[in-house]
Order: structure tokens, then C-alpha cells, then sequence
């Protein structure tokens, strides 16, 4: 008669006869390996590869790239929306603090015609007993330019205007006149009868250059302790003078609703129908560099200092954001248990990722002799003798009279040569815990 299973009967078939059972690792001790180990570890070593692949490395660079595309957007949007607006220093187009759109439209209106050059001899051919040759930063001409400028003060018949010369622009372009160092009053009273002068009043010629001639028929203006700031020079054409500003502020969008200042300049820019505004560019300095050294920050435009400065507000309170308090550290419980195989399998990981056989081969050895100085009875101070451990476990072993030099071999050998040794190692430890364990 068949015999029914027992259903609850759920104990697992154990072994066949003769099969050799399976040895649990012993606590604290690294898992025998199986014999398909060194494909599983070139598996596990694959799937843990942390070499840049394409798609970690876009993942890495996305949000910097993204980043960059924004700026660059922005910029792009940005020059496309000042494209045809300048920002030059005294440029009669730009709307600038320093620029001098202003007086420029108010120039329109009285009907004179502003015609902006950039190149020496276009202004010279320009120039004419109808037009007021300006000439906004004389330093930074070479020698052609001066020759160019100074024969349309000698030949035009007309108005040249030149903004603070000094060094050989004035000699060349003013022989007759000497700078007599700066000014140090903003505002000054005309002191003069230039009918220019007398109508505007007091102007904001000072905090530039005074000027002193003994030139016959010069006319000297605003003077400041006794040296002009604004000279009027006769020419050498009938009908045409030559004036030194000291000072460019009178010409400034920001200066010019200042006491006399838009008064003078109509005056002194507008006496003919035609004003050439001649703005010097880098082509026109002289081989050796300009007399006058500008630096970096002198060419950037004054409406860029707005810009970084937005940046930079915008900066701080992104770091101000995302920054961390700052404070001593605090400990505070995982959020989470986890198991003691899971952090024993993830240090050993760690330990073959970085083939520290060594520091695998100490801690192993140091745990397996902290257990059998506890089973042997040798105090805890002295597990680490090799001396004493040695002999206490050799005379817990039936081993032959030479198996406590095995014993100091195995706990205080040298490091394992490869994987496999560390390996073997686990197990001789493992094996040599369980053998006095049962003695």
C-alpha cells in the first residue's frame, strides 16, 4: 500500500550519501569562495566599473553645458539688443553717462549737422571754414595723424576743438601753449570776455588741465589760480581759431544740465553748420603705444559694470541658497537597519576594489585572534603577542610538536601574494577557530 507524504513535512532533502557538507563561515570571517569565483568576480568587478563611459560622462557635464548655453544665449541676446547702440566714451551716438548723445541732439536742433569720423585724414578732408573740427583724445594720435589734424587747423579756415592735449599732440598741435599741471576746483567762474563764455556763465571746466601762452591774440577762460582751463588760439587762416578744453566733463551726458556747461558746449561745438567729430581708434595711435596708457578697465563699457554687478548679486544669492549652516557636527540615527552581511560583503568590495590584500589580510587576522585568546584563555592584552597566542592555541591542537610555528605563521604571517592566498587564508583561519573550538 502507497504511503501518503506528510504535508506538513517541509524539512529539505538533505544531502546524498557521500556528499560533503557544506561549512558555514564562521563569524566574522570571509565566506569560502565557490569554485565558479574568479568568473563571478570578473562579473561583479564588471558591473561595478566605475570607468567614465559616454553616458556617465554626459550625465556629469549636462548641467555645466546647460549652464554655459544659458550665459551664451544671454550674451548673444544681449549684443543683438545693443548692436547699433554704442557705448563709447564722448561718442555723440551713445546714451551713456560718459557718452555725449545728448549734446549731440541738442546740436540737431540749433541745425547743425554732426558727422562722426574714426580716421585722421577722412577728418582733415572734412574740415572747411563751414565745419568745427573736434577732436576728442589728441594723445592717442602718432605723428601721421598730428600731421593730418594740423594741416586742417592751418588750411580749413574753421573751428578745431581739441579735449586735454598734452605731451607731443600739444606740441605739435599747439606749439605755442603749455599745460601748467591740473585743475582742482569742478566749477568755474569765465573770468574772460568770450562771448561764449559770458552767455554760459559758470561751467564745470576744472578737474582737468590748465594752460598757460603768450601767444598774441589768445584768449584764456575759466581760469583756475590764475591759469586758464579753456584756451581760444587765433589761426593762422582768416576766420579760423583753435580751441584746448581742459576738461571733456561739459561734453558728458551727465554733466550737461550741470550750471553752464550745455550752454558752453553749443556755443563752442555749434558756431558752424558742420561739426566733424573725430573719435581716434586704435589705428591711430603711434607704433611706440600712446602717451596716455589705458587699462583694462578703461575700455569697458560703463553699462557692463551694471551687468556684473547683477551677476554678482545674483551669485551671492545662489550661494546664500544652497549654502549649509555652519555648526559642529551632529549624529543622528540611520533611517534604516542594515544587515551585518550586507556591510561585511559591501567592505569586502571596497577592500578588492582597491586590492588592499593587506589591510584584508590584518583585519582578518586580528579578529580570529581576539576570538581564540577568548577561547584559550589568554587575556585580551596579550592576543596580539604572537608568543603567547601561539602556544596556548598550538596546545589546544592535536597537531604534531612543530604546528605552533604553522600557528604563528598563520596568525602573524605576511600578506597574502594574490586573491587566492587571501582566500586560503580565510579558510586556515576559519578552519583553525573551529578545530579549537572543538578540542
Amino acid at each position: 500500500m502507497t504511503g501518503h507524504p506528510n504535508p506538513a513535512d517541509t524539512t529539505a532533502p538533505g544531502p546524498a550519501a557521500g556528499a560533503p557538507v557544506p561549512r558555514p563561515p564562521a563569524p566574522g570571517t570571509a565566506p569560502a569562495a565557490p569554485a565558479d569565483a574568479p568568473a563571478r568576480r570578473r562579473g561583479e568587478r564588471a558591473a561595478t566599473s566605475t570607468a567614465l563611459t559616454p553616458r556617465r560622462l554626459w550625465r556629469r557635464v549636462r548641467g555645466l553645458l546647460l549652464g554655459l548655453a544659458v550665459l551664451l544665449a544671454a550674451a548673444v541676446a544681449l549684443a543683438g539688443l545693443q548692436a547699433g547702440d554704442p557705448h563709447g566714451r564722448l561718442d555723440p551716438r551713445s546714451p551713456d553717462r560718459d557718452g555725449s548723445r545728448a549734446l549731440a541732439q541738442l546740436l540737431k536742433e540749433r541745425g547743425v549737422t554732426t558727422r562722426v569720423v574714426t580716421n585722421a585724414d577722412e577728418a582733415a578732408a572734412a574740415a572747411g571754414p563751414r565745419t568745427t573740427l573736434l577732436v576728442t583724445d589728441p594723445d592717442l594720435l602718432g605723428a601721421p595723424q598730428r600731421r593730418a589734424v594740423r594741416s586742417a587747423i592751418d588750411l580749413s579756415g574753421g573751428r578745431t576743438v581739441l579735449i586735454a592735449p598734452t605731451g607731443p599732440a600739444l606740441d605739435e598741435l599747439a606749439p605755442a601753449v603749455r599745460t601748467s599741471s591740473f585743475a582742482h576746483q569742478r566749477d568755474l567762474d569765465p573770468g574772460c570776455t568770450l562771448p561764449a563764455a559770458t552767455a554760459a556763465g559758470r561751467a564745470a571746466t576744472g578737474d582737468g588741465l590748465r594752460y598757460t601762452t603768450r601767444l598774441p591774440g589768445a584768449t584764456g577762460c575759466y581760469p583756475s589760480d590764475g591759469h586758464p582751463t579753456v584756451l581760444v588760439l587765433p589761426g593762422t587762416t582768416k576766420g579760423g581759431d583753435t580751441v584746448l578744453l581742459g576738461s571733456e566733463r561739459i561734453l558728458l551726458n551727465r554733466r550737461l544740465t550741470e550750471e553752464g556747461n550745455a550752454s558752453l558746449a553749443l556755443q563752442l561745438l555749434g558756431s558752424r553748420p558742420e561739426l566733424v567729430w573725430y573719435l581716434p581708434t586704435l589705428a591711430d595711435m603711434p607704433a611706440d603705444g600712446p602717451a596716455e596708457q589705458k587699462s583694462l578697465l578703461d575700455l569697458v563699457p560703463s553699462g557692463w559694470y551694471w551687468a556684473l554687478l547683477q551677476l554678482f548679486a545674483a551669485a551671492a544669492a545662489a550661494a546664500l541658497w544652497r549654502a549649509r549652516r555652519l555648526g559642529p557636527l551632529v549624529t543622528e540615527d540611520l533611517p534604516v537597519t542594515i544587515r551585518a552581511s550586507e556591510t561585511t560583503e559591501g567592505r569586502a568590495r571596497l577592500y578588492r576594489k582597491a586590492a588592499a590584500r593587506d589591510r584584508a589580510a590584518t583585519v582578518l587576522r586580528a579578529a580570529a585572534r581576539e576570538r581564540l585568546a577568548a577561547l584559550v584563555g589568554v587575556p585580551p592584552a596579550r592576543a596580539h603577542d604572537p608568543a603567547a597566542l601561539a602556544a596556548a592555541v598550538s596546545a589546544r591542537l592535536p597537531q604534531p610538536p612543530d604546528a605552533g610555528r604553522d600557528v604563528t605563521t598563520l596568525l602573524f604571517g605576511p600578506t597574502p601574494a594574490d586573491d587566492a592566498a587571501l582566500v586560503a587564508l580565510a579558510d586556515h583561519l576559519d578552519a583553525l577557530e573551529r578545530e579549537v573550538r572543538t578540542s
